[in-house]
């Protein structure tokens, strides 16, 4: 019997706030454990929490950018729960009265685009930080108060890879929005899993179980991959799907069980008595809509129509918003979308891969790469030239055009001066061109290879390769 999946994603976004959610602690990590902190995030008695109206105007712009209906009314409510993380024995949330409601993440599986819907984002406050040793454990409440909108998503997903590709989609929108650093080894996103399996045909949903906060997107990539065909198995063995919260091992790569699922009712949410409701003047929610910025999907159509790029080369520069706006910069002052995309897709993306930076910290200016696509595009310097001349400007900046001048790497296109160069190859190479003349046209490369040493790499490769095929085919 064939079985479907069907997924929801609950994401927890940490927003780019200087302060908590209640309370002025600052939000910057990596400070000492337990210094960002104070009677209200601490949950002394009397303490009283004021709201951060950032981090309302923050999630509320993402709610613009997917499209949600943003609620005049809205307000926090008291999730009643009594774990070691969190200090007042309730965490203040959103129930019935969430900032945004609905919404739609258009994801892209293997070029066919569709829609993810969205239920709702409410705003909350986030969790302190259990930390586990080897004989003790303990908590840091720095993380503690520090805002966080979740975002909830319909059951519309059906794969471990469209479950992915949600989850990458919704992170481009945060980082164009300015909503969120999105630094997964910081903990600015972590996702829970809600899962179940159906016969095809079936239109009653399976019981779900929830993976609980996965921190990676792999993570919840690998643990979807498993724990689907885990209900699978056991269903066909003849058990039952429990309503269950499991964990995900990255180490085993298996889900295990941690406790059953707790329903609404189990968190006895009422109103948040210390906090006013939230009401928007319908000015307000028109002025922050105009500040939109570009979303992901529509600067990519608009580089495959405006520059002519193939729909995946578009993608690639959009993913990350510093990327497509330094292509920009470079197409502007060269005029050459497709070579500056080649350029970047290829040696700029694997040396930032490779030295691990981000694209703002290189010390290549988009000056430096448009006078560097040009001089290749233009035959100036040969390819190989080129690379090597991305590879110095990308660790020490500097000027390609004086560069190519002072060291007199210009490409040799002189035919009369190339021809001296192939016949001494070929003169000197009797079994390359036996091999070719018997019909190994790779034996042709090795002779460019020597033309090219006997040039000092200033020999057009295409120019050296027509003229090397000629004089032999000629013999």
């Amino acid at each position: 019997m064939k079985y479907i999946a069907t997924i929801g994603l609950e994401v927890h976004v940490q927003l780019c706030t200087k302060s908590k959610m209640f309370c002025g602690c600052s939000t910057d990590f990596g400070a000492s454990p337990n210094t960002h902190i104070c009677p209200v995030c601490l949950g002394y008695p009397g303490a009283m929490p004021s709201a951060n109206k950032e981090a309302v105007r923050l999630t509320v712009m993402t709610g613009l950018m997917i499209g949600s209906k943003i609620s005049s009314f809205s307000k926090f409510d008291r999730k009643s729960y009594f774990y070691p993380d969190m200090p007042k024995n309730y965490q203040i949330s959103q129930y019935d009265k969430p900032l945004c409601v609905g919404g739609i993440v258009e994801i892209n599986i293997e070029g066919v685009r569709r829609p993810v819907h969205v239920t709702r984002i409410h705003l909350e406050e986030d969790v302190a930080k259990n930390m586990h040793f080897k004989e003790m454990s303990g908590i840091d409440f720095n993380r503690a108060g520090v805002p966080l909108m979740e975002i909830v998503s319909e059951p519309d997903l059906a794969s471990p890879e469209e479950a992915f590709a949600y989850l990458v989609a919704l992170k481009q929108i945060l980082q164009y929005a300015g909503v969120s650093n999105c630094n997964l080894e910081e903990g600015n996103i972590r996702c829970d899993v809600n899962c179940s399996i159906r016969p095809e045909g079936q239109e009653k949903l399976g019981t779900k179980t929830e993976l609980k906060n996965l921190n990676t997107f792999k993570g919840v990539l690998n643990a979807l991959k498993y724990e689907i065909p885990r209900q699978i198995s056991v269903v066909e063995g003849g058990g039952k799907i429990i309503q269950e919260t499991r964990r995900w091992d990255m180490d085993t790569g298996v889900t295990t069980s941690m406790r059953t699922k707790e329903y609404a009712h189990d968190y006895r949410y009422f109103p948040e008595p210390d906090l006013l409701p939230i009401v928007f003047a319908d000015e307000q929610i028109l002025e922050w809509k105009s500040r939109l910025p570009e979303m992901p999907v529509a600067r990519r159509d608009r580089f495959i129509s405006q520059y002519g790029l193939p729909e995946y080369d578009a993608g690639v520069l959009v993913a990350d918003k510093a990327v497509s706006h330094y292509f920009e910069e470079v197409v502007g002052l060269c005029g050459r979308p497709k070579a500056a995309s080649n350029w970047i897709m290829t040696e700029m993306l694997r040396m930032l891969s490779e030295s691990e930076r981000e694209i703002t910290s290189v010390l290549i200016s988009p000056r430096g790469l448009a006078d560097l696509v040009i001089l290749a595009d233009d035959g100036i310097i040969n390819s190989n030239t080129a690379k090597a001349i991305f590879a110095e400007l990308f660790v020490k900046g500097g000027d390609p055009i004086a560069i190519v001048k002072d060291r007199n790497l210009a490409q040799v296109s002189d035919s009369g001066i190339i021809n001296g160069f192939v016949d001494q190859a070929i003169n000197e190479n009797p079994k390359s061109v036996a091999d070719f003349i018997g019909g190994k046209d790779v034996a042709s490369k090795f002779l460019v290879g020597q033309v090219m040493k006997l040039s000092k790499g200033k020999a057009d490769p295409k120019l050296v390769l027509d003229l090397i095929v000629t004089k032999l085919r000629s013999r």
